[in-house]
């Protein structure tokens, strides 16, 4: 790193050091600022492992100050982040704008998953923003699978009770569960009723064919039927008496609709292809969404819908019917699509798929996957991702989320309570070097002691031998150089040894040594951390034995991560560095 870019670093530092510090209103920590830092910064990522050792000083500084010496040294530096911090002080306590016309204890919305597939990340935001309506408003949450495509989006029988485990992560709970493929006779009795109505006709012509009628303002030759006709032929579609694209049931719009989107649009089709739940695979008649979707919306009472802007012709088609019926439409609101950075895979349920089935990815939970399942198994919680998801408000615009964001939550909510733990990374382009701790100065003592949570004296040291340590090649000193080993004291690199110095800490306070992390070369486990850029392999000290899987806990300068097997080779004993894994941990984020 040169000085240009150590200046930068500490400017910027020292601006997410106020801020976190004020928004937080506690010290600020070099873990809570890295990502947002990093984010915020894409030029500083190569230079990842020696930002922590510029940002720790700064860090001291920030942390030495009053909250008032906070403020005005902010508004010095960065007054634009002041001026931030003040405006959401006054902001609003919703994110999330009102619902027009809505009532307490009256607002009924709802999820409607493709159960294609477990969910990805853009799939949170529905019930995340739908979730946080029904709390605000003591309102009603419904979850239908919208599952009326047994062929091109072909159900996963796996999917429906990921979803709603999903949901269940976010924090929310559905309080109906519907499957639109339990309700193909209540569609069949509303088309009938259509047909006597005169708001529907059944029509054999081939889909080219009736694309240039319907593009030329021009009435297919079956729109005339009258309903005796059209209701024997609804009711051989339902018998199965028609093969796929022989023929299909239309709603009777406006063939002259300025939008011939909105021309006699098909509400049921035939498809041969039978349902892979087994109460549904003897149907080959089967609704189109919007019919479908616009029959249960009214019927379960939904008063509010949310949907993308790309579907505004839905509720347009569906109004057709509504009126054909008397109906009154819901309330609809229109976002934009989401965006997720951080991943190389995109947010695509069937891309995923194709991966997972190419070997690419290891299922559906591959840290390198952008979906629920990863995040989750990563051990970011569920309430990290809503606040970040209704952060994004309800704009009609194309937003991105920003995976800074969501570990900026987490950190909050996991950093309290994440008990500290050494890792030294193996990397084939920084290996990790054992070393002797010998005598110097004073006497080496046996072990370093490092605090489990620097704010919870309470919970007591760890002890790590320090007879022969592993440290990451990048952080030891040149020879003659000093280095403190956290937790343990002051060495001098000299040939192929660290010699124990006698010194204090204020060596470090003023700057002119560098702290790292280390383990004990023999009683260390070998660890398998997998990451959003690949698998990494080091060694963590033994105290981690100590914890439990699914515990979320911070490897000191590199970030927090979960705890996801022990000892999963099978072996009693740790095995140190011998390759072979002791622990299995997944990167949630710095």
């Amino acid at each position: 790193m040169d000085d240009e870019l150590r200046e930068r670093v500490e400017t910027a530092g020292e601006t997410a050091a106020l801020f976190n510090a004020l928004k937080h209103d506690g010290d600020p920590d070099v873990g809570a600022i890295m990502g947002p830092l990093m984010g915020e910064n894409p030029e500083f990522r190569p230079h990842g492992d020696e930002i922590p050792g510029v940002l720790a000083p700064i860090v001291n500084r920030v942390a030495a100050m009053d909250e008032a010496e906070r403020r005005d040294r902010l508004g010095e530096v960065a007054p634009e982040r002041l001026a931030e911090l003040e405006a959401d002080d006054e902001a609003d306590e919703h994110v999330l704008p009102d619902l027009p016309n809505a009532e307490p204890g009256e607002v009924v919305m709802r999820a409607a998953p493709n159960p294609n597939g477990p969910w990805h990340i853009g799939h949170a935001r529905m019930p995340a923003v739908i979730g946080t309506y029904k709390q605000r408003y003591d309102g009603e949450f419904i979850c239908r699978f919208d599952d009326t495509d047994p062929e091109t989006k072909r159900p996963d029988l796996d999917a429906y009770d990921a979803i709603l485990e999903d949901v269940a992560y976010l924090g929310f709970e559905a309080d109906r569960v519907l499957k639109a493929s339990d309700r193909l006779e209540t569609y069949y009795e509303h088309a009938r009723e259509l047909i006597d109505r005169g708001g529907a006709y059944t029509c054999s012509c081939a889909g080219e064919a009736f694309s240039e009628l319907k593009n030329d303002g021009e009435a297919c030759p079956h729109r005339g039927k009258d309903a005796a006709t059209v209701r024997e032929e609804f009711a051989a579609m339902v018998d199965g008496e028609y093969g796929a694209g022989e023929m299909v049931l239309r709603v009777r719009t406006d063939i002259d609709h300025k939008n011939p989107a909105l021309r006699d649009w098909v509400a049921f089709r035939m498809i041969d292809t039978p349902h892979p739940r087994e109460e549904a695979a003897e149907y080959r008649c089967w609704p189109m969404l919007d019919f479908q979707s616009g029959v249960d919306d009214h019927l379960t009472g939904v008063t509010h819908i949310i949907r993308g802007i790309d579907l505004q012709d839905s509720a347009k088609r569906q109004r057709f019917v509504y009126d054909y019926f008397g109906w009154e439409y819901p309330e609809v609101l229109h976002w934009g699509h989401v965006q997720v950075d951080e991943y190389d895979v995109t947010l695509s349920t069937s891309t995923i798929k194709e991966l997972i089935a190419d070997g690419e990815l290891t299922g559906w939970d591959d840290p390198r996957a952008p979906t629920i399942r990863s995040v989750r198994r990563r051990g970011i919680r569920g309430a990290a991702l809503v606040e970040s998801m209704t952060d994004l408000g309800m704009s009609t615009s194309d937003v991105d989320l920003a995976m800074s964001s969501v570990y900026a939550n987490n950190r909050d909510l996991v950093d309290d309570e994440a008990d500290r733990f050494f890792l030294v990374r193996d990397r084939e382009d920084d290996p990790a070097v054992e070393l002797p701790v010998v005598d110097g100065d004073a006497p080496a003592p046996a072990a370093g002691r490092p605090a489990r949570h620097p704010d919870h004296p309470d919970r007591g040291d760890r002890t790590i031998p320090a007879g022969r340590v592993l440290v990451e090649e990048s952080d030891l000193p040149p020879a003659g150089e000093r280095v403190w080993l956290k937790g343990y004291g002051p060495v001098r690199r000299e040939a192929d040894e660290l010699v124990y110095v006698d010194a204090d800490i204020d060596v470090v306070r003023d700057g002119d040594v560098d702290v790292v992390h280390w383990v004990p070369a023999a009683e260390s486990l070998g660890t398998l951390m997998r990451t959003l850029e690949g698998d990494v392999r080091g060694y963590a000290e033994p105290a981690i034995a100590d914890a439990a899987v699914d515990d979320v806990v911070q490897f000191e300068r590199i970030g927090f991560a979960r705890l996801d097997a022990f000892d999963p080779t099978g072996t009693d004993e740790p095995d140190g560095p011998t390759g072979e894994e002791d622990l299995v941990a997944y990167f949630a984020h710095p």
